[in-house]
């Protein structure tokens, strides 16, 4: 029978593996965490407008190395079914169709998946308020329908997940067909890249605009690219941690010769600078004197900014960088938390109020409204743009594991970075 990677609810071993995952990471994949390798079968179509689809690649989010590690908030807990199987970005292939599925979608078709599982999906009709509107990241219905609960693909028991030789099931509306043009190492990324675009298209476009993004692991540096080729031309600040991050962010959208290539208009874009290396007050330094603007200290904790960034993107969300990122946006600027927050702690919240910052969240993608109002799916455009790309985001897949090497693989996932690793997939065909 086919194996795949399982997580089970088990709150004793939860609490174990969230108090020693900081010192003892081996622990979220050992004997006593709560994922597992073992048989699986196949998920059954819940009904006739699904298919089933067989995965080639799939890809290591954060959120699952979050959950794997029992280190993230306990939000979404009530809102999963257990066992799952993991894995929502995915590339793969159609094997098996329901009788209403639309003759447009055939066996054999390679496709990627929207991975939200909303009112379409779940054939609950009428709608709730955000899928009428467009919204269906954000169902409010997702513990109804004909399907086990769960936020997404990959947090369901009913649908199965990517990290499976056994398959996985999908409603045909979650379907993309991947372009013949583009690699299985391009399309398992368009899942998280659409993530990014739809981070990247809150922030303000114009050449004058700064724009501060917090962190280039994976989620980082897609959105410093999807920021330039949806047309972002304002002068682009990225803080990296590690050198082999600050050098593809310098590819993306770096100063002079190739490049600014990600951009529609390179000649009308502002520069791109790359920070290398923590240490809060040389980023503070660095992005005041490109902005402008000065720092001042108070009798306790960190500096206080009179200036800054019109638009920070933090692509991290620790406790540090959501603090850092309060700091240094500028008054009525616009702070998007595009990384996953989790609960942070120490968070001066005085400069929200003070400077009148807007946050907005950043989750998963939905309907995009571009420059001469044409509407369009958010992971329909990153397709559209991972094809005008040239392959140039294929070298972020750079971590390939079968499914019977899973530690190895999160294992280096978890040190992404420091060991020049961005993405890792799970080769399943």
């Amino acid at each position: 029978m086919p194996k795949a990677i399982r997580f089970f609810r088990s709150v004793p071993r939860w609490l174990l593996v969230r108090g020693l995952f900081p010192r003892y990471p081996a622990i979220a994949t050992g004997a006593l965490s709560c994922i597992e390798l073992a048989e699986a079968a196949p998920p059954a179509l819940p009904n006739a407008e699904w298919v089933r689809i067989r995965t080639r690649l799939s890809g290591v989010c954060g959120s699952d190395l979050s959950a794997i590690a029992c280190q993230g908030s306990p939000y979404f807990s009530p809102f999963v079914s257990t066992p799952f199987v993991l894995g929502h970005e995915l590339v793969g292939d159609i094997v098996e169709t329901g009788a209403a599925v639309p003759p447009q979608w055939k066996t054999g078709m390679r496709v990627v998946i929207e991975p939200a599982l909303c009112c379409a999906v779940r054939g609950v009709t009428p709608p709730c308020r955000p899928c009428a509107a467009g919204e269906y990241a954000h169902c409010e219905n997702i513990l109804k329908g004909c399907i086990k609960g769960g936020i997404q693909t990959g947090y369901c028991e009913s649908t199965g997940g990517g990290w499976s030789a056994a398959t996985l099931v999908v409603q045909h509306t979650q379907l993309h067909a991947v372009p013949e043009s583009l690699s299985a190492e391009e399309a398992v990324l368009a899942e998280p890249f659409a993530c990014a675009v739809h981070a990247a298209l809150m922030a303000p476009r114009e050449r004058e605009a700064h724009v501060l993004f917090l962190g280039c692991g994976t989620i980082g540096l897609l959105a410093q690219y999807a920021y330039r080729a949806a047309g972002g031309q304002g002068h682009v600040l990225a803080s990296a941690r590690f050198e082999a991050q600050a050098e593809m962010a310098r590819k993306f959208g770096g100063t002079g010769g190739d490049a600014r290539a990600t951009a529609r208009n390179p000649e009308d874009c502002a520069t791109t600078e790359v920070l290398v290396g923590l240490g809060m007050e040389r980023l503070y330094k660095w992005v005041l004197e490109r902005t402008g603007g000065s720092a001042h200290q108070p009798e306790l904790g960190k500096p206080v900014l009179l200036g800054g960034a019109d638009c920070v993107v933090d692509c991290v969300g620790s406790s540090r960088t959501i603090d850092d990122a309060m700091r240094l946006t500028r008054p009525r600027g616009t702070l998007v938390l595009a990384g996953m927050p989790g609960i942070p702690k120490g968070v001066d919240w005085t400069s929200v109020w003070y400077k009148a910052l807007r946050v907005q969240g950043s989750y998963a993608y939905g309907w995009e409204t571009l420059s001469g109002g044409r509407k369009v799916k958010t992971l329909a455009l990153a397709l559209e743009l991972l094809q005008a790309s040239g392959g140039a985001l294929k070298p972020l897949v750079n971590r390939k594991y079968p499914l019977e090497e899973y530690r190895a693989a999160l294992a280096g996932a978890w040190q992404a970075g420091r060991n020049g690793g961005f993405k890792t997939v799970f080769e399943v065909e």
